[in-house]
């Protein structure tokens, strides 16, 4: 099969959905595909362009085996609801020509990735044109979040808004996302059953596994081995709540067996950073390299997932995969019933959103017996091995492009 995917985030070296993306071309390309790729030059989640790519030309290269094409785009080094808005904008249009020039190459489908839904409706026409098949996978409704978080207000323009986007969702072949839950939500905006498909978030079991000795982050940080190790890793952006991290490391200030470990970039770092300051037992690293993230993840005695309550069930958050697959409890902020709730009651600790005081008891009931935390980062780890390992999630991905591809094939010629 030839296969386009087309998103604004693809940083396979990173984590998050850019690393998701590229481990998917990556995949595909090894299994005997032909794969290109249109993206953005890197720029997530710091918000700044990374040397030696530039905001303001096109590239292309070769990576493992994947043909990447990269369009210029806008960055604000302080992005706002309006500023959002025209950055990715710039990157719809910019590579709208990239993907005209796929024409006659003639993938058999052109894979988009929401967010950004801007970037859907040049999608959408290709392939209708081309006659190929149109998949959506939306990892993030983004404009369910953004008005929910008051990034954009405005009932009228939600209403109009939100019907652009069921029209446009409706016209896909195939809609995909990555809870069930999210699923759930597609329905309601009008998918057909028929159309929908569930890809959860994947991880590579070998790349992340539970360490048999201690991390050597420890000896890098300075924190005893005894010490219990709290860790946040993942984009420190506004859906996240990180505003509690802080709290909870000032409520148990004076415990000098706990340590937290904050590590990740994104628009709201600094502020966080400031929220810690005087914190002697709050370490900060920036985003690490990939190869190190089994060694990062495993350094946590305790994953701590928050979530902002508004966010809980439009963002199944891509980095619990790699915190379940690493062995260790997570305490997550989430109401009952949420799918991501379900999935850490099986494993860790789930809180109230926002409620500091019952983070910081979770996190003292589990500093406080070991026993207790290998027996639910065992079952984090077996709960990674029955439903995330990406050998299994990717095939069946595959099986059902192969069987779309089939079928349209087939409608084409009948024509």
């Amino acid at each position: 099969m030839k296969i386009l995917l087309y998103g604004i985030n693809f940083t396979p070296e990173l984590t998050g959905i850019g690393k998701y993306t590229g481990e998917m071309a990556r995949w595909l390309a090894k299994a005997g595909h032909e794969v290109r790729v249109i993206t953005a030059p890197p720029y997530y989640p710091n918000w700044s362009v990374q040397p030696p790519f530039r905001a303001d030309r096109y590239t292309r290269e070769t990576w493992e085996g994947v043909e990447v094409y990269r369009a210029p785009l806008w960055v604000p080094a302080v992005p706002s609801g309006l500023k959002r808005l025209v950055h990715l904008a710039s990157f719809a249009a910019s590579s709208f020509p990239l993907l005209v020039a796929q024409w006659r190459w003639k993938p058999d489908v052109v894979w988009v990735t929401e967010p950004p839904l801007l970037c859907t409706p040049g999608a959408l026409l290709f392939a209708k044109l081309r006659q190929t098949i149109a998949w959506l996978h939306v990892q993030d409704y983004e404009l369910d979040a953004a008005f929910d978080l008051g990034l954009l207000r405005g009932e009228t323009t939600r209403s109009v808004a939100t019907a652009m986007e069921r029209r446009l969702m409706r016209a896909f072949d195939c809609v995909s996302t990555i809870s069930g839950r999210m699923l759930d939500r597609a329905r309601s905006k009008g998918v057909d059953e028929a159309n929908l498909f569930l890809l959860p978030n994947w991880v590579d079991l070998n790349g992340v596994r539970p360490l048999a000795q201690p991390s050597a982050y420890r000896q890098k940080l300075g924190i005893p081995l005894d010490a219990t190790v709290a860790l946040y890793s993942g984009n420190m952006g506004n859906k996240q709540g990180l505003e509690i991290l802080s709290d909870v490391a000032r409520r148990v200030h004076d415990r000098p067996d706990i340590h937290f470990v904050f590590c990740g970039d994104g628009s709201g770092r600094a502020e966080l950073v400031a929220q810690c300051a005087g914190l002697d037992r709050v370490h900060f690293l920036p985003l690490q390299p990939l190869e190190n993230l089994s060694d990062l993840l495993g350094l946590a005695d305790v994953h701590l997932l928050p979530q902002r309550a508004d966010a809980a069930d439009l963002v199944m958050p891509s980095k619990l995969t790699g915190m379940l697959s690493s062995g260790r409890p997570v305490i997550a902020t989430a109401h009952p019933g949420t799918e991501l709730a379900s999935v850490v009651e099986q494993c860790g600790i789930v809180v109230a959103p926002a409620d500091a005081a019952a983070l910081t008891t979770a996190l003292l009931t589990l500093a406080a017996d070991a026993p207790l935390r290998s027996e639910l980062g065992t079952k984090a780890r077996h709960y990674a091995e029955q439903h995330l390992g990406q050998d299994a999630v990717l095939r069946r991905f595959e099986l059902e492009l192969e069987k779309r591809v089939a079928a349209r094939r087939g409608e084409v010629a009948a024509t």
